[in-house]
Protein backbone atom coordinates (compact mmCIF):
# COMPACT_ATOMS: atom_id res chain seq x y z
CA UNK A 1 0.00 0.00 0.00
CA UNK A 2 1.48 3.66 -1.27
CA UNK A 3 2.33 6.35 1.63
CA UNK A 4 -0.91 8.39 0.37
CA UNK A 5 -3.50 5.30 1.35
CA UNK A 6 -1.66 4.99 4.25
CA UNK A 7 -2.04 8.14 5.63
CA UNK A 8 -5.34 8.68 4.57
CA UNK A 9 -8.28 10.29 2.96
CA UNK A 10 -7.79 13.89 4.19
CA UNK A 11 -4.21 13.32 3.76
CA UNK A 12 -4.76 12.57 -0.09
CA UNK A 13 -7.27 16.11 -0.18
CA UNK A 14 -4.72 18.15 1.61
CA UNK A 15 -2.08 17.11 -1.05
CA UNK A 16 -3.85 17.69 -3.73
CA UNK A 17 -5.22 21.26 -2.40
CA UNK A 18 -1.79 22.24 -2.13
CA UNK A 19 -0.65 20.78 -5.37
CA UNK A 20 -3.64 22.56 -7.02
CA UNK A 21 -2.83 26.06 -5.31
CA UNK A 22 0.99 25.31 -6.14
CA UNK A 23 -0.23 24.90 -9.81
CA UNK A 24 -2.39 28.14 -9.56
CA UNK A 25 0.48 30.33 -8.53
CA UNK A 26 3.11 29.41 -10.91
CA UNK A 27 0.22 29.93 -14.22
CA UNK A 28 -0.27 33.37 -12.30
CA UNK A 29 3.32 34.09 -12.24
CA UNK A 30 3.68 33.47 -16.09
CA UNK A 31 0.60 35.37 -16.97
CA UNK A 32 1.47 38.61 -14.59
CA UNK A 33 4.71 38.08 -12.99
CA UNK A 34 5.00 41.34 -11.21
CA UNK A 35 1.05 41.01 -9.82
CA UNK A 36 2.13 37.81 -8.70
CA UNK A 37 4.87 38.34 -6.88
CA UNK A 38 4.57 41.79 -5.91
CA UNK A 39 6.78 43.27 -7.93
CA UNK A 40 6.09 46.90 -9.06
CA UNK A 41 4.31 47.49 -12.49
CA UNK A 42 5.55 49.60 -15.11
CA UNK A 43 4.75 53.33 -14.76
CA UNK A 44 1.88 54.88 -15.94
CA UNK A 45 3.35 58.34 -16.39
CA UNK A 46 3.45 58.99 -19.76
CA UNK A 47 6.57 58.77 -21.98
CA UNK A 48 8.94 61.47 -23.01
CA UNK A 49 9.37 62.12 -26.81
CA UNK A 50 12.55 60.79 -26.34
CA UNK A 51 11.22 57.26 -24.97
CA UNK A 52 8.11 56.67 -27.20
CA UNK A 53 8.42 55.29 -30.51
CA UNK A 54 8.97 57.32 -33.39
CA UNK A 55 5.98 55.62 -35.05
CA UNK A 56 3.27 56.16 -32.03
CA UNK A 57 4.04 59.33 -32.11
CA UNK A 58 3.14 60.25 -35.94
CA UNK A 59 0.50 58.71 -35.33
CA UNK A 60 -0.88 60.77 -32.56
CA UNK A 61 0.59 64.37 -35.26
CA UNK A 62 -1.45 62.15 -37.62
CA UNK A 63 -4.45 62.09 -35.74
CA UNK A 64 -4.00 65.92 -35.16
CA UNK A 65 -3.16 66.82 -38.39
CA UNK A 66 -6.37 65.44 -39.85
CA UNK A 67 -7.82 68.22 -37.77
CA UNK A 68 -6.23 70.97 -39.36
CA UNK A 69 -8.00 71.93 -42.89
CA UNK A 70 -4.45 73.82 -43.79
CA UNK A 71 -2.17 70.65 -43.25
CA UNK A 72 1.00 70.10 -46.18
CA UNK A 73 2.07 66.45 -45.82
CA UNK A 74 5.75 66.17 -45.78
CA UNK A 75 7.96 63.14 -45.45
CA UNK A 76 12.01 62.66 -43.66
CA UNK A 77 14.29 60.07 -45.02
CA UNK A 78 17.44 59.36 -42.63
CA UNK A 79 19.86 58.09 -45.13
CA UNK A 80 22.09 57.16 -41.84
CA UNK A 81 19.64 54.50 -41.13
CA UNK A 82 18.22 53.23 -44.10
CA UNK A 83 19.77 49.96 -44.66
CA UNK A 84 18.57 48.97 -47.98
CA UNK A 85 16.40 46.07 -47.14
CA UNK A 86 14.22 47.48 -50.14
CA UNK A 87 10.96 46.73 -47.19
CA UNK A 88 9.62 49.90 -47.93
CA UNK A 89 9.61 49.10 -51.92
CA UNK A 90 7.53 45.92 -51.46
CA UNK A 91 5.05 46.77 -48.99
CA UNK A 92 4.37 49.64 -51.26
CA UNK A 93 3.57 47.46 -54.26
CA UNK A 94 1.98 44.87 -52.14
CA UNK A 95 -0.36 48.18 -50.55
CA UNK A 96 -0.86 49.17 -53.76
CA UNK A 97 -1.14 45.84 -55.80
CA UNK A 98 1.32 47.85 -58.35
CA UNK A 99 1.75 45.91 -61.74
CA UNK A 100 5.32 44.95 -63.43
CA UNK A 101 7.40 48.09 -64.37
CA UNK A 102 5.42 50.75 -61.98
CA UNK A 103 7.41 51.13 -58.61
CA UNK A 104 6.47 53.99 -56.19
CA UNK A 105 9.61 53.68 -54.01
CA UNK A 106 12.59 52.71 -55.61
CA UNK A 107 15.93 52.58 -53.16
CA UNK A 108 19.09 53.28 -55.12
CA UNK A 109 22.33 52.63 -53.97
CA UNK A 110 25.41 55.07 -53.84
CA UNK A 111 28.81 53.74 -53.54
CA UNK A 112 30.76 56.74 -51.23
CA UNK A 113 34.49 57.28 -50.07
CA UNK A 114 37.40 56.21 -51.35
CA UNK A 115 39.26 53.24 -51.75
CA UNK A 116 39.91 51.69 -48.96
CA UNK A 117 37.27 53.63 -47.28
CA UNK A 118 34.27 52.57 -49.44
CA UNK A 119 30.95 51.98 -48.46
CA UNK A 120 27.32 52.22 -49.86
CA UNK A 121 24.46 54.76 -49.17
CA UNK A 122 20.59 53.53 -49.71
CA UNK A 123 18.43 56.44 -50.82
CA UNK A 124 14.47 55.61 -51.13
CA UNK A 125 12.93 57.85 -54.02
CA UNK A 126 9.06 57.74 -53.23
CA UNK A 127 7.54 60.77 -55.33
CA UNK A 128 8.89 64.20 -53.80
CA UNK A 129 5.29 65.69 -54.15
CA UNK A 130 7.40 68.76 -55.36
CA UNK A 131 5.52 71.81 -54.73
CA UNK A 132 6.68 73.67 -57.95
CA UNK A 133 5.91 70.41 -59.93
CA UNK A 134 6.85 70.45 -63.63
CA UNK A 135 4.56 67.03 -64.40
CA UNK A 136 1.60 69.27 -63.92
CA UNK A 137 2.59 71.99 -66.98
CA UNK A 138 3.72 69.10 -68.98
CA UNK A 139 -0.27 67.20 -68.84
CA UNK A 140 -1.95 68.05 -71.89
CA UNK A 141 -5.35 67.03 -70.70
CA UNK A 142 -5.46 68.87 -66.85
CA UNK A 143 -5.34 65.49 -65.41
CA UNK A 144 -2.39 66.23 -62.74
CA UNK A 145 -2.95 68.98 -60.38
CA UNK A 146 -1.43 69.81 -56.55
CA UNK A 147 -3.79 69.52 -54.15
CA UNK A 148 -4.08 71.82 -51.18
CA UNK A 149 -2.49 69.32 -48.74
CA UNK A 150 0.66 69.09 -50.56
CA UNK A 151 0.39 65.80 -52.60
CA UNK A 152 0.34 65.97 -56.46
CA UNK A 153 -2.86 63.89 -57.62
CA UNK A 154 -3.63 61.91 -60.86
CA UNK A 155 -7.33 61.54 -62.03
CA UNK A 156 -7.10 58.30 -63.83
CA UNK A 157 -10.87 59.23 -65.50
CA UNK A 158 -8.84 62.41 -67.51
CA UNK A 159 -5.16 60.51 -67.67
CA UNK A 160 -5.01 59.29 -71.64
CA UNK A 161 -1.69 57.69 -70.79
CA UNK A 162 0.36 59.79 -73.52
CA UNK A 163 3.26 60.07 -70.94
CA UNK A 164 4.21 63.44 -72.03
CA UNK A 165 4.46 64.02 -67.92
CA UNK A 166 7.30 61.26 -67.52
CA UNK A 167 10.09 63.13 -68.66
CA UNK A 168 8.80 66.10 -67.65
CA UNK A 169 9.66 64.59 -63.81
CA UNK A 170 13.17 64.67 -62.77
CA UNK A 171 13.19 62.73 -60.40
CA UNK A 172 12.14 59.46 -62.34
CA UNK A 173 8.81 58.78 -60.36
CA UNK A 174 6.24 58.34 -62.97
CA UNK A 175 5.19 55.03 -64.54
CA UNK A 176 3.09 53.75 -67.62
CA UNK A 177 0.89 50.67 -65.58
CA UNK A 178 1.10 48.58 -69.66
CA UNK A 179 -1.49 46.38 -68.68
CA UNK A 180 1.08 43.78 -67.29
CA UNK A 181 0.21 40.80 -64.88
CA UNK A 182 3.15 39.46 -62.93
CA UNK A 183 1.47 35.98 -62.68
CA UNK A 184 0.02 35.91 -66.45
CA UNK A 185 1.93 33.23 -67.63
CA UNK A 186 2.19 30.93 -64.95
CA UNK A 187 2.39 27.83 -65.47
CA UNK A 188 -0.80 25.58 -65.39
CA UNK A 189 -2.07 28.48 -63.89
CA UNK A 190 -2.61 31.19 -65.92
CA UNK A 191 -3.59 35.02 -64.08
CA UNK A 192 -4.15 34.23 -60.38
CA UNK A 193 -7.52 36.17 -59.17
CA UNK A 194 -5.62 37.95 -56.65
CA UNK A 195 -4.21 40.11 -59.08
CA UNK A 196 -7.47 41.01 -59.82
CA UNK A 197 -8.37 42.89 -57.02
CA UNK A 198 -9.40 46.47 -56.94
CA UNK A 199 -7.31 48.95 -55.62
CA UNK A 200 -7.97 52.16 -53.41
CA UNK A 201 -5.71 54.69 -54.41
CA UNK A 202 -6.80 58.54 -54.50
CA UNK A 203 -9.39 56.88 -51.72
CA UNK A 204 -11.27 55.62 -54.83
CA UNK A 205 -11.76 51.61 -54.70
CA UNK A 206 -11.67 50.89 -58.38
CA UNK A 207 -10.78 47.93 -60.71
CA UNK A 208 -7.60 48.60 -62.30
CA UNK A 209 -9.07 47.77 -65.66
CA UNK A 210 -12.02 49.95 -65.41
CA UNK A 211 -11.93 53.45 -67.34
CA UNK A 212 -11.55 55.08 -63.71
CA UNK A 213 -8.73 52.41 -63.23
CA UNK A 214 -4.96 53.15 -63.30
CA UNK A 215 -4.24 50.33 -66.30
CA UNK A 216 -2.91 52.45 -69.11
CA UNK A 217 -2.29 55.72 -67.44
CA UNK A 218 0.43 57.16 -65.76
CA UNK A 219 0.90 55.86 -61.87
CA UNK A 220 3.04 57.46 -59.01
CA UNK A 221 3.71 57.68 -55.12
CA UNK A 222 0.26 59.47 -53.24
CA UNK A 223 1.95 59.07 -49.80
CA UNK A 224 -0.85 56.28 -49.61
CA UNK A 225 -3.57 58.95 -49.64
CA UNK A 226 -6.05 56.20 -48.95
CA UNK A 227 -4.13 55.14 -45.55
CA UNK A 228 -3.73 58.75 -44.13
CA UNK A 229 -7.08 60.09 -44.83
CA UNK A 230 -8.42 56.89 -42.97
CA UNK A 231 -5.89 57.97 -39.86
CA UNK A 232 -3.24 55.38 -41.11
CA UNK A 233 0.59 56.34 -41.66
CA UNK A 234 1.70 55.18 -44.81
CA UNK A 235 2.65 51.79 -46.10
CA UNK A 236 6.07 52.56 -46.53
CA UNK A 237 6.64 54.46 -43.24
CA UNK A 238 5.36 51.27 -41.09
CA UNK A 239 7.05 48.48 -42.48
CA UNK A 240 10.69 50.93 -42.16
CA UNK A 241 12.67 48.62 -40.07
CA UNK A 242 15.00 51.03 -39.28
CA UNK A 243 12.82 53.66 -38.45
CA UNK A 244 14.69 55.87 -41.09
CA UNK A 245 11.05 57.17 -42.53
CA UNK A 246 9.49 59.65 -40.68
CA UNK A 247 6.41 61.42 -42.04
CA UNK A 248 4.00 63.93 -40.45
CA UNK A 249 2.25 67.56 -41.01
CA UNK A 250 4.80 70.71 -42.28
CA UNK A 251 2.42 73.13 -40.79
CA UNK A 252 2.73 72.16 -37.62
CA UNK A 253 5.77 73.55 -35.66
CA UNK A 254 5.39 70.42 -33.04
CA UNK A 255 5.14 68.02 -35.27
CA UNK A 256 8.38 65.94 -35.98
CA UNK A 257 8.78 66.00 -39.46
CA UNK A 258 9.49 70.29 -38.86
CA UNK A 259 11.34 69.29 -36.12
CA UNK A 260 13.88 67.34 -38.47
CA UNK A 261 13.83 69.87 -41.25
CA UNK A 262 15.17 72.08 -38.56
CA UNK A 263 18.19 70.21 -38.22
CA UNK A 264 21.81 71.36 -40.20
CA UNK A 265 21.96 67.97 -41.98
CA UNK A 266 18.93 68.12 -43.92
CA UNK A 267 19.17 67.87 -47.65
CA UNK A 268 16.68 67.91 -50.74
CA UNK A 269 17.15 66.40 -53.93
CA UNK A 270 17.85 68.29 -57.37
CA UNK A 271 16.72 71.47 -55.39
CA UNK A 272 18.84 73.11 -58.31
CA UNK A 273 16.01 72.15 -60.28
CA UNK A 274 13.63 74.53 -58.55
CA UNK A 275 11.22 72.18 -57.74
CA UNK A 276 10.67 72.13 -53.96
CA UNK A 277 10.45 69.18 -53.05
CA UNK A 278 8.38 68.47 -50.02
CA UNK A 279 10.84 65.22 -49.45
CA UNK A 280 13.67 65.88 -47.12
CA UNK A 281 16.90 63.68 -46.47
CA UNK A 282 18.95 63.61 -43.48
CA UNK A 283 22.51 62.69 -43.97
Amino acid sequence: MDKEMRAGPDASLERRRFLAKMASAVFASMVAPGLAQGLPQAPTTPLTPEEEDVLLRMQKELERALKNPNRRWGMVIDLRKCVGCHACTVSCMAENRLPPGVVYRPVSEEEIGTFPNVTYRFVPQPCMQCDEPPCVPACPYNATWKRKDGIVEIDYELCVGCEKCIPACPYDSRHKDDGYYWTENTPGQGQMPYEELPVYEWGKKVNRDDEAGPMDKVRKCHFCLHRIERGLLPQCVVTCIGRATYFGDLEDPSSLVSELIRKPNVMRLKEEAGTKPRVYYLV
